[in-house]
């Protein structure tokens, strides 16, 4: 009797056995297609035990061992187990939500035969030359051996980029596979029109989940297999198994991009530090903001800290960054007669702007001033936003929708008002105000595709004549990995209301979005500046910001942290409960805490529960419970028990709960 113990995509936190005699060859790390219940579903073998715990008689055939790629390797196992024991999740749905949606059917499509595409045609270009810094940079990577963290903060436009590239040429001169991970889809048209170019003969594959499955299945055989070379991918791509990695490399490090926030709750820039570990090979981390715990890690030795201060282009330089005190001044649509000044002196210039408003649509909310009503949304604890071309009131948490009423629906007023602005408002005054301005909004809404993305793209980079983009109006589409030459002026509008958010992560995102997004100005051989408007000029962050000085406020904000008690001084993590009652979800967290005997568990600290912010998305109330220890291990260890414990708390049928390690929203 030969037995195969599996893995399947079921969020219980135990393996299934089954009978494979007469099915051919097994091996752990082979795919099997196995019945479950009424149904059939597609597993991983994890091993091949020589007995079951159950009777024979209970164990049920497997119906086929599917060989068409090669088994999984044991470093694949080694990852998704850590990754199952760290996150708290099922091992059977870290395994299965690895591999491309293809290859867990269990009546998949044909698909065509697996190649590996070159990166492009044509000759390589001459590489750029490097600045001293950049040499720095590089012989300290090539010159390390064995598992090698790097942070790599480099300013805006220093060049971060091309030391990827050489990096990635090194890895390929020495026969090695180079993983680059980047934190959003909009981010990988621009790195992979470099890399064709840079490397016009060597098998690319690309991952994201705005592939189609065909491409998906395709793109990761061809990486599994190692036929491709350079791997370029969003966080799912930390899970490609690849026989002959040899380098990681993972931009923009310090953005939320990388946290999974459904399903499990995984950071692949996380993973992909305990990936390097496990291969014993170098990562590089790069970022102009880096996230407060990868910089806190430099500053103890923990990564090896590698520094590019000066932009790449000899003609370049940092932007100026001016602040303009908005208390005392009368604005238009929240345009400061300063920034107005500067868009027009650029447009004389036949340079660009841009206007950066990270809230799209029309206007966050429509009110009646006679009876106080405003665009809730039904389903969830938020206002509908006002979109006005499309006369729609829409959530931007559900996308629940509406027709704009036209009088008040509770008191029948007809004069209701947008209140606030967003990037669609701020489009329509700019092409009010300068008439013969090409003005182009780049937001979520007019870039919903990756196609639309690369469109917008063209047109800001090849512009010309009727075709030329004067003034960019963008959210934080905008405000990372993009060079645009002729771009000069950065305008910064409403950027004060993440100042004294309840959330103590918002001044560190606030910091690096307004960084990263001056560091659009003036990246060639133009001069840039960038304009910021504020009402609370003589706060720290924006004294930071003038003197492009990230060290000094991260050195403020990690001591604040620590005399809060904060990460990375701490170890969290969240318990959260969702129920069409708010009193179910509250009951849920309140038998979890009482599992807890507080002697037991004495460095683990357990908070009240309480609603969530949003408290109420998609008809569903929200509740969530705080853990905390200062030990890594403590807490590791108090949730693998107590995550036992909630399993076994009866609860209403439509109530889900779930565990999130490291949270980084509250």
């Amino acid at each position: 009797m030969n037995i195969a113990r599996v893995a399947l995509d079921l969020p219980l936190h135990r393996l299934f056995d089954y009978l494979i005699d007469g099915l051919g060859p097994a091996e752990p790390g082979l795919r099997i297609r196995v019945p479950f219940g009424r149904s059939e579903k597609i597993g991983i073998i994890v091993s091949l035990p020589g007995h079951s715990d159950l009777a024979p008689e209970q164990l049920k055939p497997a119906l086929e061992i599917l060989a068409d790629t090669p088994p999984l390797p044991p470093d694949f196992f080694q990852l998704c187990e850590f990754a199952s024991s760290y996150y708290q999740a099922a091992l059977g749905e870290v395994l299965l939500q690895a591999l491309p949606p293809g290859l867990k059917k269990a009546s998949p499509a044909k698909r065509r035969n697996t190649k590996a595409k070159a990166a492009g045609k044509g000759v390589e270009p001459g590489p750029p030359r490097l600045t001293a810094e950049q040499e720095r940079v590089l012989a300290a990577v090539n010159h390390s051996s064995g598992y090698a963290p790097f942070l790599l903060h480099g300013v805006t436009g220093s060049g971060k980029t091309e030391v990827y590239l050489r990096l990635i040429t090194a890895a390929l001169e020495r026969g090695q596979q180079a993983l680059l991970l980047v934190p959003e889809i909009n981010l990988t048209p621009q790195l992979e029109a470099r890399i064709r170019q840079r490397f016009p003969s060597v098998p690319t594959a690309i991952l994201h989940s705005e592939l189609a499955e065909a491409a998906r299945e395709r793109e990761w055989k061809a990486a599994f297999l190692g036929q491709a070379r350079i791997i370029v991918g969003t966080r799912l791509a930390i899970f490609t198994p690849l026989p002959e990695l040899g380098l990681i490399v993972v931009d923009e490090e310090h953005d939320a991009s990388y946290k999974q926030q459904d399903g499990m709750r995984y950071s692949a820039r996380d993973l992909a530090i305990y990936r390097a570990s496990l291969g014993k090979l170098p990562i590089v981390l790069g970022s102009a903001t880096p996230s407060l715990e990868s910089w806190a890690h430099a500053q103890t030795g923990r990564y090896t800290l590698l520094s590019l201060e000066e932009r790449a282009v000899s003609a370049a330089r940092l932007p100026a960054i001016h602040l303009v005190d908005t208390r005392r001044m009368a604005l238009s649509e929240g345009v400061s007669p300063a920034l107005q000044d500067a868009i027009r002196k650029r447009l004389e210039a036949k340079e660009q702007s841009l206007i950066f408003l990270n809230r799209r649509g029309y206007a966050p909310v429509l009110g009646c001033t006679a009876c106080g009503w405003v665009s809730r949304c039904q389903r969830c604890a938020a206002n509908m936003v006002v979109h006005l071309k499309d006369q729609r009131l829409r959530c931007h948490h559900c996308g629940f929708e509406l027709r704009i009423p036209r009088a008040c629906p509770t008191c029948g007023n007809q004069d209701i008002h947008p209140f606030g602005r967003g990037t669609q408002r701020l489009e329509a005054w700019l092409t009010e105000t300068f008439p013969t301005a090409r003005i182009l909004r780049v937001d979520r809404d007019s870039a919903k595709s990756k196609k639309q993305w690369e469109a917008l793209l063209q047109q800001i980079h090849d512009g010309s004549g009727a075709e030329r983009v004067d003034i960019l109006v963008g959210t934080q589409m905008l405000a990372k990995g993009h060079d645009f030459p002729r771009l000069t002026l950065v305008g910064a509008v409403g950027a004060d209301a993440a100042l004294f958010a309840a959330d103590w992560r918002a001044p560190e995102r606030l910091f690096a979005q307004l960084m990263q997004v001056a560091g659009r100005a003036g990246r060639a051989e133009l001069p840039g500046e960038v304009i910021i408007q504020t009402e609370y000029p003589e706060h720290p962050l924006y004294a930071a910001l003038r003197a492009h000085d990230y060290p000094s406020y991260a050195a403020t904000l990690l001591t604040e942290r620590r005399q809060a008690g904060f990460p990375p001084y701490t170890f969290q993590a969240m318990l959260r409960a969702e129920a069409p009652q708010m009193a179910d979800a509250i009951d849920f967290l309140k038998a979890a805490v009482a599992l807890i005997l507080p002697e037991n568990h004495p460095e683990v600290l357990l908070y009240d529960p309480v609603p969530m912010r949003l408290s109420r998305l998609w008809s569903l109330e929200r509740a969530q419970l705080l853990v905390e220890s200062a030990s890594r291990p403590s807490l590791q260890a108090f949730l693998a028990t107590w995550r036992e414990g909630l399993e076994t708390i009866k609860s209403p049928s439509r109530l889900r709960w779930h565990l999130e390690v490291d949270p980084l929203e509250f």
